[in-house]
């Protein structure tokens, strides 16, 4: 039986897998020219809202996030893919991966700048956790 749940899990997490592509207009820019911070971590955020979404269908809050890496900037006039992922669930929980790759739009080839988790918590109609399936 255990088995059987396993499959389904696992089915959901690559039906939920959730790509969304983005250029890097100058509005979306610090004064360094670069992508703002705390607008790569909203589109983050929003990814892995949708990911989480289509793995449960259930309503769900962010509660935390883990660690977030930014390991190179995203320059203004480049193309970013953000990969949202399951890595883990719980029986009211889960947490997905997010991961920004950069682009550069005459050249090909991508590098992986930023990725963290976030972790979600499934709630009912009073906002209370709730189990993720029915059992």
């Amino acid at each position: 039986m255990r088995s059987d749940v396993d499959d389904v899990i696992k089915q959901k997490i690559e039906q939920s897998v959730t790509h969304v592509s983005k250029v890097v207009f100058p509005t979306t820019t610090n004064h360094h020219s670069t992508l703002f911070g705390g607008t790569a971590l909203a589109w983050m955020d929003e990814v892995s809202f949708i990911t989480a979404t289509r793995f449960c269908r259930k309503r769900l809050v962010t509660v935390s996030t883990e660690k977030i890496n930014f390991t190179h900037p995203i320059p203004s006039g480049t193309i970013v893919e953000l990969v949202g992922e399951v890595i883990r669930v719980g029986r009211t929980s889960l947490t997905v991966n997010v991961s920004i790759f950069l682009e550069d739009m005459y050249a090909e080839g991508r590098e992986e700048v930023i990725h963290g988790q976030f972790n979600f918590v499934a709630i009912d109609e009073n906002g209370k956790p709730t189990p993720l399936f029915e059992q």
